[in-house]
């Protein structure tokens, strides 16, 4: 692609960046059939290709958005299929990280958007906050329904009452900066990222990580200082809280590095690991030092399931006759490009996997888009849950928590991959397990039933 770029608007590095990207699209298209919202809209502006065309108009005039690119814009769930299907090489989740940033500087939207924008910025990141909001959204959630209005902000307060959880879990002790001990000979020490939505609505995938590792030989330090990776602001276009919070925990990581030493940084929200491994590219321009540090940390940041892979993961416990679907989360596919890891752990495990059809096209979840943009997001959950369903499997798992929160509630239950793994390697059975065999014994039941059904009927000689 042709770009008319100035040389003064090329000394701004992100617009050299930018300019880089867009030079490498050749305008092939392959792009738009592996594009959910393309597959549900079939509007060209909502395909990658059409979006690029958008963001390379904005940027080469240095104009403020439009509300028009604003629209097709927001609609991106940053779910980078395109990036798995481009040949060319596209880096777009770099072009559209930098396109929201200049949205946020030179457009101003409506007041209830930017409003609930900064809510949601307020809350998320901060596990203390998000957890008050919480216990607010449980006595909520059963009034998402009686909110008046068909516009937009009514739709999407009807959708984060929705998504809220009916109980909030009890705050964790591994929330806490400590040292987890390896049992037996130490093999490795690893920082874990607790997070932090994650921490709130799910603690026991942090503390299945921990057992499961420390069992393998592995030292985990939870590191004082660090918290939310920043992917929430950093997909709103907040650059400077996004760049706050990543700062904190490169300082709070390479501080680890440089005393007892660490072999990886492990996050087990997919979501979360695509962005701590692009954090040298975030601090690639300014302090040297810190696009240094940054840089050392995005290079030994590891997915839970590569961890376990170079531990060498095995269970011991007998094969549990299950089967599970395997959602494979956006950002852990297109994101980090990790595909087989996970599928071969769960099968090395004992348990059946199976696929769902279109596994590369995103749940609806992406970050705060299942709040933002609820109704693509809903049609994109349904679409999500009907492949799952017709795998007949008894449970769904995924490596990321904004999936596992957008899928459950669909009829199977859903379960993080780690935990999964560290019952089978002798940790406590999740409660998702025993939910799969209730829900399998309910089938058969019923499936007795219709039988029974059938057979009195055709004796009767009915229909």
């Amino acid at each position: 692609m042709q770009t008319s770029f100035t040389e003064t608007q090329l000394r701004d590095p992100d617009t050299a960046e930018s300019n880089r990207i867009l030079r490498t699209c050749v305008h092939c298209g392959m792009c738009t059939a592996t594009c959910p919202t393309f597959l549900l809209l079939g509007d060209e502006l909502d395909s990658p290709r059409g979006r690029i065309y958008l963001i390379k108009d904005m940027l080469e005039n240095d104009r403020p958005a439009t509300p028009e690119v604003v629209k097709h814009i927001d609609r991106c769930l940053s779910c980078l299929s395109c990036m798995t299907t481009c040949p060319s090489g596209v880096h777009y989740m770099h072009l559209v990280d930098h396109a929201r940033r200049h949205i946020e500087e030179t457009y101003e939207r409506p007041r209830a958007e930017r409003a609930l924008r900064r809510l949601l910025s307020a809350l998320l990141p901060y596990p203390r906050r998000f957890r008050l909001a919480l216990r607010g959204g449980v006595l909520g959630r059963r009034f998402a329904g009686l909110i008046p209005g068909r516009g937009m902000t009514a739709e999407r307060l009807r959708a984060m009452l929705r998504l809220a959880p009916a109980s909030v879990p009890a705050r964790s002790a591994v929330e806490r900066p400590g040292v987890h001990r390896a049992e037996g000979v130490r093999r490795g020490r690893v920082a874990l990222l607790t997070g932090c939505a994650q921490q709130v609505l799910a603690p026991s995938i942090n503390e299945a990580t921990i057992r499961l590792l420390t069992r393998m030989g592995v030292e985990v330090v939870v590191t004082a200082g660090q918290g939310c990776c920043g992917a929430l602001d950093h997909h709103m276009g907040h650059h400077d809280p996004a760049m706050r919070l990543a700062r904190a925990n490169v300082a709070a990581w390479t501080a680890e590095m440089e005393g007892e030493g660490l072999d990886a940084v492990v996050i087990n929200a997919s979501g979360c690991g695509t962005t701590v491994k692009d954090y040298g590219f975030m601090f690639r321009t300014g302090d040297e030092e810190w696009a240094e540090r940054a840089a050392r940390v995005s290079a030994i940041t590891m997915d839970v399931s590569e961890v376990l892979r170079k531990f060498d993961y095995a269970p011991t416990r007998a094969a549990p006759g299950l089967t599970v679907a395997y959602h494979a989360a956006c950002s852990l596919q297109h994101g980090q490009g990790i595909t087989a890891a996970p599928k071969d752990l769960l099968k090395r495990a004992g348990f059946a996997v199976k696929e769902p059809a279109e596994a590369h096209i995103c749940c609806g979840s992406a970050g705060t888009y299942n709040i933002l943009q609820p109704e693509i997001a809903g049609q994109l959950r349904a679409r999500k849950l009907g492949h799952l369903d017709r795998t007949g499997a008894d449970l769904i798992a995924a490596g990321n928590i904004g999936c596992l929160t957008q899928l459950s509630g669909g009829g199977r239950p859903t379960v993080h991959t780690v935990e999964l793994l560290d019952w089978m390697a002798g940790g406590p059975e999740p409660p998702q397990v025993e939910q799969a065999r209730q829900g399998r014994a309910g089938l058969g039941a019923a499936h007795d039933g219709s039988a029974a059904t059938a057979a009195a009927s055709a004796g009767s000689g009915r229909a």
